[in-house]
């Protein structure tokens, strides 16, 4: 039977069989990460003998009829761009994927932009965009006969594993940083069944450890270094793509943390141009917080040449990522697509992250680094006010409930923090914050508080 595809080292280009790759994903000649490799990766736009993109867009408009599980999946529906697992039985699936995109009026209003979406991937299974990727490589971890599955995790990763896992009746194991993890995300590790390992060490740390163990030991490795994890993250692309009616947007801003998503979906509106699904790419622009900006400065130095890690701290826990495994692979999104990195302070998260919220929408702290960073690209005139601009939210906001607690308490931020905003955007923050009201059950004394509430509130 022909292979229904290879890997391919993003570093010397060596190409193997999936059955040949690594136990830590990595080249072994030269370190670098894999990528997967159809018939159609490599072929020219307008090529012949490729699929019919008129019959691949029926095809995955009929499948959303079906009641079987896998035509459900908003991953596995578009089963045709990743050939990756040859018994679609062995497929385990919790229905991922098929997320919302919504506008977002009151942001696209203060920024001064005609066009601003949010595909929310937060609205996954367990939460995160984490669900799409790891449903593709589980699935491969099944047919390949793995028992053990592991991953490092600041949150997400482990709560997505752990719940694929458990599904499958496999067993898992999670390493996380003590202390820097959000305990929703944490929770759902522990309540799916995992082996949670807390360390005392950072992301990295925890990265470093679980490499050393997948070596030794017959375990699945399961982090975004693993390239059918990208096959899984790729399919927003065609997702975001089917829900625009095939018009392809001018921006799409994505969070960075470990780099992988960006890259995948990078991959998918590659895939859809060549296959002919659209005529152009969108640019895909990546936001660091300012304290785990490892790319940033990666791209303002030398250009994206070269990284040196750093000591990542910041309160957006789901990228709190200090050497990003797939910081090569984001390069390349942003230099392919003509996109941009930008680093935004936790002032500007927290903002950004209070105005999705009185949207009615909700995200993660991580996420809201791309309203936070579209600001600064609307700002100097690098987004043009008639841009549709999609804003990729990964994770959902009741991840990390703490956050908005502590922000809306004004607990979150320090003075400092706060007086480095622009007065305007002091201002605005204040306003957003809606602390809990506690009061006597006291009937004049409730109605009293209600009416200065009520007569205070804009029209």
């Amino acid at each position: 039977m022909t292979p229904s595809h290879q890997l391919r080292c993003t570093g010397c280009a060596d190409r193997i069989s999936g059955d040949n790759i690594p136990s830590d994903f990595r080249c072994s000649a030269c370190q670098s990460l894999f990528e997967v490799l159809y018939s159609w990766s490599d072929a020219e736009i307008g090529t012949r003998d490729l699929p019919n993109p008129a019959a691949l867009r029926w095809l995955w408009q009929e499948r959303r009829s079906s009641t079987q599980a896998i035509d459900q999946s908003g991953v596995w529906r578009f089963r045709d761009l990743l050939p990756i697992v040859a018994d679609l039985e062995r497929v385990t699936t919790l229905r991922e994927g098929n997320t919302p995109l919504y506008d977002l009026p009151k942001c696209a209003a203060s920024l001064g932009i005609n066009w601003l979406l949010a595909k929310h991937q937060g609205m996954n299974p367990t939460g995160s965009f984490k669900d799409t990727g790891m449903t593709a490589a589980l699935s491969v971890a099944v047919e390949r006969q793995y028992e053990w599955v592991a991953c490092a995790s600041t949150g997400n990763t482990s709560a997505s594993m752990a719940a694929y896992a458990a599904r499958a009746g496999l067993r898992s194991i999670v390493f996380i940083p003590e202390g820097k993890i959000a305990w929703g995300k944490l929770s759902q590790s522990m309540d799916y069944g995992a082996l949670t390992v807390q360390l005392r060490t950072d992301f990295d740390g925890c990265v470093k450890l679980v490499n050393e163990l997948v070596r030794v030991h017959p375990i699945y490795l399961l982090n975004s270094v693993n390239p059918y994890r990208l096959e899984g993250q790729k399919t927003p692309a065609f997702e975001l793509l089917e829900q625009m009616d095939w018009q392809v947007p001018e921006h799409i801003i994505v969070p960075g943390g470990n780099l992988a998503n960006s890259s995948a979906l990078a991959k998918g509106f590659a895939e859809a141009r060549v296959l002919g699904l659209i005529s152009r790419l969108p640019r895909i622009s990546i936001v660091q917080a300012e304290g785990a900006n490892p790319l940033y400065q990666a791209m303002q130095h030398t250009g994206g040449r070269q990284l040196e890690p750093v000591a990542a701290e910041t309160r957006a826990s789901a990228i709190r990522i200090g050497n990003p495994a797939s910081w090569k692979k984001a390069v390349n999104a942003l230099q392919s697509t003509g996109g941009w990195c930008e680093q935004v302070s936790e002032a500007e998260i927290a903002l950004a992250k209070a105005q999705i919220g009185a949207e009615g929408i909700g995200c993660e702290p991580a996420s809201a680094v791309t309203l936070a960073g579209l600001k600064k690209l609307v700002g100097d005139g690098r987004v043009q006010a008639e841009d549709r601009v999609v804003l990729i939210l990964t994770g959902h906001t009741l991840k990390d409930s703490d956050y908005t607690i502590a922000f809306h308490r004004d607990e979150l931020l320090s003075h400092d923090e706060q007086a480095a905003l622009p007065p305007s955007q002091q201002t605005e923050a204040n306003n957003l914050r809606k602390p809990p009201v506690l009061l006597d059950a006291n009937r004049d004394t409730v109605l009293r508080t209600l009416e200065a509430h009520m007569s205070a509130l804009p029209v």
